[in-house]
């Protein structure tokens, strides 16, 4: 039974494996021998078991193939989000040891900043670019100049990506590497998809979220390994994703809310005009989705919607449509392999019904955060893990959600942590406290709201601006808040702890 990408490409290297963003067609053959090319560059650069390879690529062609050549290595991968500033890449090159830096032509001046900054090597960045004529290589530079034999030393990487916490600091989630063959870590592909309702043999899968983060990644490394055809998109964009699921046929697709909320504008008979009927699965995380949305997605798609809880760390729970149907607002039961227990403050567990912190336990996955055991250490009970989410479970094991990690904002799917932003307002000239925390938000579900202290001349909207520009040196612009305040002190206790919950408050009215 064929049950990897690598199998697929030796049984049938014509069959298409990637739609690139420019429409060019990439067949599996082709893809095998553009990530063997990476692979043996990648030995011949003198890297060993363990190293960790980084990206700074968006959605494309050769981030794939970049995936394919580094996990069928001992190697760990780490895509960065480029949206980061220099100082923020360089950290996490530093944080996790990275080798080498592949970067798209658009990003390679970012990529040389932020590679001085972290100390790397001269000649640690190289450009991983889409050859424009379509030439036999595919690729450009001295990737496509390596062998594309199948390398040496074969044996499966993993994804190292990193997530943000309340520390401020990124830290990299690292599993172990299991000493296997790259087919055999495949292997559970078919499974997960089967989860899905992705299993079909047809399948098409339409990437369109940011691939540095790590669902979107994974559904279109997954979609490759039960032989489907991944099209993509290198950013989200409403018009063009409709397109492209009724030119390609899409089958199956990631969203979170944010895209549901756009997908659903226009006007119902506009919607039943559209040529969508090729969908069968929609797999969505990332951010809590309203209810009347998540209705409407299916009053007008069918039963087609598969939420998954869970974060970098790993999934937890699973819900199909059919089921919320009647359980409206779970986020569903614990997946296989996955025990779920919900604990009070004191870390005992709470009755059927009573809210407390959500811990599970995924069989499959265990990871430590990458030189930071106080943090693994913390977030563990028995074994179990916590992303800071409360919740509970009912009388048949749904579980739902009631409230989550108080600090963390979630905007348009994207977590962003409080404590980063208040570190990098507090490095700036006159500003002698800050609090930021999540604003309601109608298109976005949250967004960044700073309530500042400063020793500033000016209006508050002139100093609003110049602490934006400043801001934006440092940290990435969608983490900028988007709203400010301004006070003469912030509530904090008698032992000068930040009530958070109070700035929190006084900022309840939606942002339009």
């Amino acid at each position: 039974m064929v049950r990897s990408f690598f199998e697929y490409a030796d049984k049938d290297p014509a069959r298409v494996a990637v739609i690139h963003t420019d429409g060019r067609q990439i067949t599996y053959g082709e893809m095998r021998d553009d990530a063997n090319r990476i692979s043996n560059f990648l030995w011949n650069r003198g890297l060993a078991s363990g190293d960790v390879v980084a990206s700074l690529l968006p959605n494309s062609y050769q981030l794939m193939a970049l995936v394919r050549g580094a996990t069928q290595l001992p190697l760990y991968l780490t895509p960065v989000n480029w949206h980061l500033t220099a100082p923020e890449i360089a950290y996490i090159l530093r944080d996790s040891g990275a080798k080498v830096l592949f970067a798209a032509d658009p990003f390679v001046e970012l990529a040389e900043d932020a590679a001085a900054g972290a100390g790397l090597p001269g000649g640690a960045v190289v450009v991983l670019a889409v050859a424009p004529d379509g030439g036999a290589a595919r690729l450009t530079g001295p990737v496509a100049a390596a062998s594309a034999a199948i390398p040496r030393d074969r044996g499966a990487g993993n994804r190292m990506l990193y997530t943000s916490g309340t520390t401020g600091r990124p830290k990299g989630v690292r599993r172990p590497l299991r000493g296997i063959s790259p087919e055999e870590a495949a292997g559970a592909a078919l499974a997960r998809a089967r989860r899905y309702g992705a299993d079909h043999e047809d399948g098409v899968f339409l990437g369109l979220a940011p691939m540095y983060h790590a669902s979107p990644l994974a559904y279109a490394d997954q979609a490759l390994d039960v032989g489907h055809r991944v099209v993509l998109l290198e950013r989200w964009n409403r018009e063009r994703a409709l397109e492209a699921i009724a030119e390609h046929g899409v089958t199956w697709l990631y969203l979170v809310p944010l895209m549901m909320r756009e997908l659903l504008a226009p006007p119902e008979d506009e919607r039943a005009a559209l040529r969508v009927g090729s969908i069968r699965s929609i797999v969505h995380t990332a951010a809590p989705c309203p209810p009347h949305v998540k209705q409407a997605m299916i009053d007008w798609l069918g039963p087609v919607l598969v939420e998954l809880y869970g974060g970098t760390e790993g999934s937890a729970t699973m819900i199909r449509s059919e089921e919320w149907l009647t359980r409206v607002g779970s986020v569903g039961r614990a997946l296989p392999h996955v025990s779920l227990r919900i604990l009070d403050d004191d870390r005992n567990e709470v009755p059927v019904g009573q809210v407390g912190t959500v811990y599970f336990k995924n069989e499959e996955l265990s990871f430590v955060y990458l030189g930071d055991p106080e943090k693994t250490a913390a977030s563990r009970q028995d074994g179990h893990v916590t992303l800071g989410d409360l919740g509970r479970l009912d009388e048949d094991g749904y579980l739902y959600l009631s409230d989550r990690s108080a600090d963390l904002i979630i905007s348009g799917g994207v977590n962003i942590y409080p404590a980063e932003i208040e570190h990098a307002l507090l490095e700036l000239p006159g500003v002698t406290d800050a609090c930021v925390v999540g604003r309601p938000d109608e298109k976005w579900g949250e967004s960044v709201h700073a309530v500042v202290v400063v020793d500033r001349p000016g209006t508050d909207e002139e100093v609003a601006a110049a602490l934006d520009a400043e801001l934006r040196a440092r940290i990435a612009g969608y983490k900028i808040p988007r709203s400010w305040a301004f006070a003469e002190e912030l509530p904090r206790s008698a032992a000068g702890k930040l009530l958070r919950r109070e700035v929190r408050e006084s900022v309840a009215a939606p942002a339009r």
